[in-house]
C-alpha cells in the first residue's frame, strides 16, 4: 500500500497542476495566487525540518513542537495570503458594482 511520505509526494502533483491553471486563467486574484505559491513555501520548509526532527531528534516532526509551530507558520502565512487576495478582490468588485451603478450604467 502507500506510505504517507508517498502520498504527501504524490499530492503535490496535482496541487501544481492547479497552480498552473489558476495563473493561466488569469481570473485569480493576484494576492490570492501568491498566496497558493506561498503554500510551496510551506512544503518546502517542512521537508527538511521532517529530515531534521527525525535525524536530530528520532522523532516525526509533528512530536517537536518549537520546530513543528516554525513550519506550520508558513501555512497560516499562505492561508491568510490567500483570504486578503480574495477579500481585496471581493471589495474592488464591490466598488466596482457600486460605482457602474452610481454612474448610471446597467448592470450584468
Amino acid at each position: 500500500m502507500f506510505s504517507k511520505e508517498n502520498l504527501f509526494a504524490m499530492s503535490l502533483f496535482p496541487y501544481l497542476g492547479f497552480l498552473w491553471f489558476m495563473t493561466k486563467s488569469g481570473k485569480t486574484p493576484r494576492l490570492a495566487l501568491i498566496g497558493f505559491y506561498l503554500l510551496l513555501l510551506f512544503v518546502a520548509i517542512t521537508i527538511p525540518a521532517g529530515i531534521y526532527a527525525k535525524v536530530n531528534f528520532n522523532a516525526e516532526l509533528a512530536n517537536v513542537d518549537w520546530l513543528h509551530g516554525g513550519a506550520e507558520s508558513f501555512l497560516t502565512l499562505s492561508n491568510i495570503v490567500v483570504v486578503l487576495g480574495f477579500r481585496q478582490a471581493i471589495i474592488e468588485a464591490k466598488n466596482k458594482n457600486l460605482s457602474s451603478n452610481n454612474t448610471g450604467e446597467i448592470e450584468n
